[in-house]
């Protein structure tokens, strides 16, 4: 398996997050939005500028900012 950022994967594509890079608050509240390791998730879509990012994990859609995305590292098959 191949481990890279959020922020890198096209639309359409799954992973399984892999580890969460910061701590702190924005550690904190990305874990509270229930990405933690392990958890599989899906790429909805990106806006026109490619920022933010819409995934789709736990049963509800979430949108990050790429900025937020750099810190969630997952696991591409």
């Amino acid at each position: 398996m191949q481990t890279i950022s959020l922020r890198h994967l096209a639309p359409g594509q799954s992973a399984v997050v892999a580890k969460v890079t910061t701590g702190g608050e924005l550690g904190r509240r990305l874990r509270d939005m229930g990405l933690v390791p392990g958890t599989p998730l899906k790429v909805i879509g990106r806006a026109p500028l490619k920022d933010p990012v819409e995934i789709k994990l736990r049963g509800y859609n979430l949108t990050l900012r790429n900025n937020e995305a750099d810190h969630i590292i997952v696991e591409v098959e």
